[in-house]
């Protein structure tokens, strides 16, 4: 079924209602018609920082190449180390990383090592040498050792062969890292994805322009740039687009030729939907136009040709809290990046009273702390108003209400969603 068809037959389910969509089903309704993008391409491991993984990356040799120590010590036979009571060795060389000692250990030698260094021949453990003292060529070792102690076997990371990272790995710099230790320098990486994203409104003003009469600044292009360049996304900022039908026609055209994903802001409210849903209808589909959520309840999810269709609120603070619930995930996913990340949620005491009338899910912006003993608590930011993007400055998680919660005292335990760092 391809996912215009697929679309259509939403309208079929049980629950479907594109003007009050609940939060878990909207986002169950969206994950049904993402499908990863496919080219790939090959970079370097250096440019490979916060791409995801098109192929398995196959280790060509094993991690680490030879048996190794683990300590500065000593390398020795354990038959000699088993007898209780101290042993006296004597010292026939040196092993360090990188230069490793020829010659074989043989009963009662050693061979003084480094971490890193190679196993000599002959020795099977490493005393460290915090347990043994040295003096004119000779080591004393107490009792008490075990067998291959501090010794790191050859292929003990990894074997030649073994897959070392998976497809769908988006990459930090350890797996950066990981890389470059197998001596791989280039990878197999999925394009990066393409979101165009443009304003909608007669009252925006762009930055360094006069403000007139009621206008205001467009700070939602400024965010949603931010947190998709976050995502490691080919951006394409369209600006801001009027209220006119042929205009919103042409951008919608435009970005959707362009893009695997059109985000915009503002224009699918109470009012402007009678203006922006006809144009929708004719260019693509839409799945829904309202969520049951506080705030951001006007989001309209649909495709315009090939892409992706978000459309999001205007208020600022609706058009953040609607990317952090939906466009997020929706976007790990046509990366290709596997598994999607899931903001990491848990259940704090909420030292705050919170306002909450059952019927929606609410997003209220909080401030997660840690007292002396180690324990956690949130408070709320104040007002949570919508147009207030102060209180999304402040806030490093979200307290998320549930649709049948009332009113919160002090002391509930309430469940927070983390942002920090996430977008």
């Amino acid at each position: 079924m391809t996912a215009p068809d697929s679309i259509r037959a939403a309208s079929c389910a049980d629950d479907y209602d594109p003007n009050s969509m609940a939060v878990d089903k909207a986002r169950g309704f969206i994950a049904r018609f993402l499908v990863p993008v496919a080219e790939t391409e090959r970079v370097a491991v250096r440019a490979a920082l916060g791409r995801v993984l098109a192929a398995d990356v196959i280790s060509p040799v094993d991690v680490p190449s030879h048996d190794n120590s683990a300590m500065d010590g000593y390398a020795a036979r354990y038959a000699n180390l088993e007898p209780p009571g101290d042993l006296k060795l004597k010292v026939i060389g040196s092993a360090f990383a990188g230069v490793p000692f020829r010659g074989e250990v043989k009963s009662g030698e050693c061979v003084r090592i480094m971490t890193g260094g190679v196993i000599p021949d002959g020795a099977d453990t490493i005393v460290m040498q915090e347990h043994a003292k040295a003096e004119d060529g000779w080591v004393t070792i107490g009792d008490g050792h075990k067998l291959g102690q501090h010794v790191r076997m050859a292929g003990e990371d990894l074997k030649n062969g073994q897959t070392a990272l998976a497809r769908g790995t988006w990459m930090r710099p350890a797996e950066v890292g990981l890389i470059a230790s197998l001596g791989v320098g280039e990878v197999s990486v999925f394009r990066k994805l393409r979101v165009a994203f443009f304003s909608t409104g007669d009252e925006l003003v762009s930055i360094g322009k006069p403000l007139g009469e009621g206008q205001i600044y467009d700070s939602n292009r400024y965010t949603l740039h931010a947190m998709l360049e976050r995502l490691g996304c080919d951006i394409l900022d369209m600006g801001v687009v009027r209220d006119d039908p042929a205009l919103l026609e042409q951008a919608f055209k435009d970005a959707a030729t362009k893009a695997d994903v059109v985000i915009t802001s503002g224009g699918v409210s109470v009012g402007e939907a009678d203006f922006v849903k006809p144009l929708l209808d004719k260019l693509g589909e839409v799945v829904f136009w309202k969520i049951a959520m506080k705030p951001g309840r006007p989001l309209a999810y649909g495709r315009i040709g090939k892409a992706h269709f978000f459309g999001l609120p205007g208020n600022p603070v609706s058009v953040m809290v609607t990317f952090y619930q939906f466009v997020r995930e929706a976007l790990w996913t046509l990366t290709g990046r596997h598994p999607v990340p899931a903001l990491p949620t848990f259940l704090v005491p909420c030292t705050s009273k919170l306002k909450k009338a059952p019927g929606r899910t609410e997003f209220q912006r909080g401030i997660l702390t840690q007292d002396d003993t180690g324990l956690y608590s949130v408070r709320v930011t104040g007002e949570q108003g919508s147009g207030i993007l102060r209180s999304m400055a402040e806030a490093n998680c979200f307290i998320i209400l549930p649709t049948d919660q009332g009113n919160v005292e002090p002391g509930a335990l309430v469940q927070v969603q983390v942002m920090e760092g996430a977008v």
